[in-house]
């Protein structure tokens, strides 16, 4: 005898998916990138030395990751293969954020409207350019959804508080005004001690930025020391 089938409607299947991506997403640590004289900061509550975040894909390129660590590890993996082709087989110069953004924007959106369980994760990914107008941030959202972004994103967590606050405290004649490094790294860690009403020693982050003056590899990541004497 067969089972009887249940319909529901296409859009309230969206909005279920929806829904659940965003409640897992939710329950994870923010991450934040702001844009700074000489690059763009990342900075991510993150208690693990070895479960990062935030990471290198190519010469000027990074990623950072928000909610289900498996899901977004897999993405930024995937990133890397890609980039890595096509550098190798054309060039380096080739090899843009805007192209990584759109392929992850197709790979999360396909999941999204195919598969019964849409990812927990949304994903960052930022170039620095030669000056602070050249930068680019994209931000993708579980469904494939993909933002241009300028000055700062805050992902993950409690995002929606981070903007609010980030929109207050971020100098407001950008980029005439943009902040230095040092001031860059208080006003991220600020943003999530003051939503997040809780300290948070430079061992509880993750630093990493993007860096114009470095040679040709753009990325490195900030050790303990160098927090605490960012954070003052």
């Amino acid at each position: 005898m067969p089972m009887p089938g249940y319909y529901v409607s296409p859009e309230q299947l969206m909005r279920d998916k929806a829904d659940y991506a965003r409640k897992g997403i939710a329950r994870g640590k923010s991450v934040i990138a702001v844009e700074y004289s000489d690059g763009i900061l990342f900075i991510a509550e993150n208690t693990s030395a070895t479960l990062h975040k935030i990471s290198e894909i190519y010469d000027r390129i990074a990623f950072a990751g928000v909610g289900k660590f498996s899901e977004y590890e897999q993405l930024r993996i995937g990133g890397i293969r890609l980039v890595d082709l096509k550098g190798y087989a054309y060039s380096r110069q080739d090899v843009t954020a805007k192209g990584l953004a759109n392929a992850y924007s197709q790979t999360l959106g396909t999941i999204f409207t195919s598969e019964v369980k849409p990812y927990e994760c949304e994903v960052l990914v930022a170039s620095v350019g030669d000056t602070t107008e050249q930068n680019e941030l994209f931000h993708i959202l579980f469904d494939g959804s993909v933002t241009d972004r300028t000055r700062w994103v805050a992902m993950g967590g409690q995002s929606d508080a981070l903007n609010a606050h980030l929109e207050q405290n971020y100098p407001k004649d950008f980029p005439k005004d943009a902040p230095d490094l040092a001031a860059a790294a208080r006003l991220g860690h600020t943003a999530l001690t003051s939503v997040g009403e809780r300290e948070l020693p430079a061992t509880d982050l993750e630093l990493g930025v993007l860096d114009r003056t470095r040679a040709r590899r753009k990325f490195r990541r900030l050790n303990d020391p160098e927090l605490e004497s960012l954070l003052g």
